[in-house]
């Protein structure tokens, strides 16, 4: 699964003043980030604000992603929630033809045991047409779902090709990449432990500040691939400040902020997120003044 090696973009879902999705500033989103060396989209994921998005808008959103993508980059679609029946309902109601896999993140609230994320998966890649990254984010869904359990769903189920980890562990990662099977993707889902996973094995990352600084974080990206330490940490030093100031209140208030100040879109969001304060507007606009 080469095709998600590299960068992904767990993209944002931009919002005119009103509140209504701004579809022009996607397509300009999706655009950008395509020719700025993205490999591949990630649609309608926690930091698209999946939460109080309508099942109307994020069919609008895959339509107007895929449009605008031309195919140009592999696609990867949110599809999660903890109920099991209502997300096995959504993938088997979508059109999913123009999407090359699931990310689907773990219960939230629930908090089941691992035997209960095990099977919760297992009845996800029975019904899915399309291959399947588990997404573990333990600071948003409350329980994490340990190595063993990850490594035991990968081992069990050919359309499970990869992890989105996000547990900022470090050493959670080793684990995973020490005894994962050898085709299986373990993708970091934490920017600012992103390089020394790619560096210790892993494929990547999914990334938040990606999406706005796409050139810069992507040759990070492949120049830890590439195992050209040095040349990777400097770049992951220079934007170490911005990566801690995007998260510094709440996801994707920060990345809004960023993208505000690229002229890219609003930094709207729906409630109960708020924007980025004053203050870390001011201290994010200073970092990009002086990149």
């Amino acid at each position: 699964m080469q095709k998600f090696v590299g960068m992904g973009v767990a993209l944002v879902t931009p919002f005119n003043e009103d509140l209504s999705v701004d579809f022009d500033a996607l397509r300009k989103l999706v655009n950008y980030n395509i020719e700025n060396g993205t490999n591949y989209l990630v649609i309608n994921g926690t930091t698209g604000e999946s939460a109080t998005i309508t099942k109307e808008e994020k069919l609008e959103i895959i339509k107007v992603v895929v449009e605008e993508n031309k195919g140009r980059l592999p696609l990867v679609l949110g599809v999660g929630g903890n109920n099991t029946q209502t997300v096995i309902d959504e993938l088997q109601s979508l059109d999913l033809s123009d999407i090359d896999a699931i990310l689907s993140v773990a219960p939230y609230y629930s908090k089941p045991t691992q035997e209960g994320f095990y099977q919760h998966y297992k009845a996800i890649s029975l019904a899915s047409p399309k291959p399947i990254i588990l997404y573990n984010v333990p600071g948003r869904t409350a329980k994490n779902m340990e190595p063993a359990t990850t490594l035991r769903l990968a081992r069990d189920f050919e359309n499970i090709i990869a992890v989105k980890e996000a547990g900022n562990n470090q050493q959670q990662y080793y684990e995973l990449l020490k005894d994962k099977p050898a085709d299986f993707l373990v993708i970091s889902g934490d920017d600012d432990l992103a390089l020394g996973v790619t560096l210790a094995g892993g494929s990547g990352v999914i990334s938040v500040i990606g999406q706005a600084l796409p050139k810069e974080f992507s040759k990070m990206i492949q120049l830890g691939l590439e195992g050209k330490v040095k040349e990777a940490y400097d770049i992951h030093y220079k934007l170490m400040d911005v990566i801690s100031l995007i998260f510094a209140e709440n996801n994707p208030a920060g990345i809004k902020a960023v993208l505000l100040k690229l002229g890219i879109c609003l930094d709207e969001v729906r409630l109960p997120l708020v924007k980025a304060s004053e203050e870390l507007q001011t201290q994010i606009s200073d970092f990009i003044d002086n990149m």
